[in-house]
């Protein structure tokens, strides 16, 4: 039993290390360290260790959607803006609002998860219910 605790432990830590988020995280950090912003996807790569670079892509494909960074050219892509602008009132205004609404989406989700959780366990007693049972439900052609 102990064994099965340690190696889900060791798995889950893994896991994130190896998660895209995390790999996000380390590569915007490495982008906001590059000179003028600007970064060769392939340096970030080997920098990174990533064994698939389609992570890289994946990563910066996402930033360019957004309109945070604009490729120079092939596998070099550089911040649109300077890494100050992240720290104006406007952004951290909007930075607010959204961290308001990601609360407010997780109070739904808990509440329907509720109210799911209750539909579940009242089908499981109408299935179990006898008076339910003695009275079968027949679908007739009309």
């Amino acid at each position: 039993m102990e064994f099965e605790t340690t190696e889900t432990a060791r798995s889950t830590s893994s896991r994130h290390e190896k998660s895209l988020g995390l790999l996000t995280i380390k590569f915007v950090s490495l982008l906001q360290e590059a000179k003028d912003g600007v970064l060769d996807l392939k340096v970030a790569a080997d920098s990174l260790a990533v064994k698939q670079k389609r992570r890289i892509y994946d990563i910066t494909n996402v930033l360019e959607g957004v309109g945070l960074i604009e490729k120079k050219n092939k596998n070099v892509i550089q911040w649109r803006c300077e890494t100050k602008c992240f720290q104006t009132g406007e952004a951290l205004e909007q930075v607010n609002v959204l961290k308001a609404q990601i609360a407010e989406l997780e109070a739904q989700e808990k509440e329907l998860d509720n109210q799911k959780a209750w539909l579940e366990e009242n089908i499981k007693h109408l299935n179990h219910d006898p008076i339910v049972n003695t009275y079968p439900f027949y679908d007739y052609i009309f």
